[in-house]
Parts: C-alpha cells; structure tokens; sequence
C-alpha cells in the first residue's frame, strides 16, 4: 500500500495560472550531448526564448537480431530519456523502425519504460512494438 496521495491533475490545474511559453517538442537528433552542463545550458536558452520542452522525439534502430545491439540501443535511449528529465521533458516518442525480432525488444522497451516512470517521464513508442505491460 502506497504511503503518497496520488496527485490530482485537477486540482493543480485548478490552481495553476496561464504561462506565456510555447511547447516544443524537440528531436534527438539536434542534441548536441546529453551532458548535463550542455542540457542546463539548453534548458536556460529555451527557457529565455520562451519555449518549454514539453516532448523529445527518439529515431530507434532494432534492426538486428541480436540482444547485444538491442541492448546498446536501449542504453543510449536510456541515455536520453535522463537527459529529458534533466530538461524537464513530460514525453519521450520513442519512432522503433525497423524492428527484427519485436520478443527481444519489447521487455527491453517495457523496462525502459519503467524507467522512465521513475524519470517522472511518459515513454511512447511508435512502430511495429508494443508496450503492453500486464
């Protein structure tokens, strides 16, 4: 049993006031680094600009059919699901084509997942995998 209330997305609403900011989602690909003095760097500039990173889209590969290089795959996505943390980023699109074998990526993803939840950040995925966790 859980000790925390689980937060009502209402009442912070509710209580919350208009900002003049406008959402980005930003690539992956345009990140220069993941390393936090970059990303804080990142962050203040978008914030001065007036833009909050609200989602950072994600090019997978699982084109082979190997657990090692599924593995390296999922730590770099890993990688930057802490960097979007750190940016203050709600959504990680995480674009998985192609895919060879979807049983071997699959509970990798779904671990990401889970990971990310404990980031504070949502992980989709789009393509020929799912993130069914039952």
């Amino acid at each position: 049993m859980s000790t925390s209330a689980k937060p009502s997305v209402e009442r912070a609403v509710a209580a919350s006031e208009p900002a003049d900011v406008e959402p980005v989602t930003l690539e992956a690909a345009a990140l220069e680094s993941t390393a936090p003095e970059y990303l804080r760097d990142l962050k203040a500039d978008l914030s001065e600009a007036g833009y909050l990173p609200a989602g950072l889209g994600v090019e997978a590969c699982f084109s082979e059919n190997c657990s090692i290089e599924t593995q390296a795959e999922c730590d770099r996505l890993r990688g930057l699901v802490r960097a979007a943390s750190f940016l203050g980023v709600g959504r990680v699109t995480v674009r998985a084509e192609p895919v060879a074998d979807p049983t071997k990526v699959e509970p990798a993803l779904a671990a990401l997942a889970e990971r990310a939840e404990r980031e504070g950040v949502t992980l989709t995925v789009e393509g020929p995998v799912s993130l069914d966790r039952e």
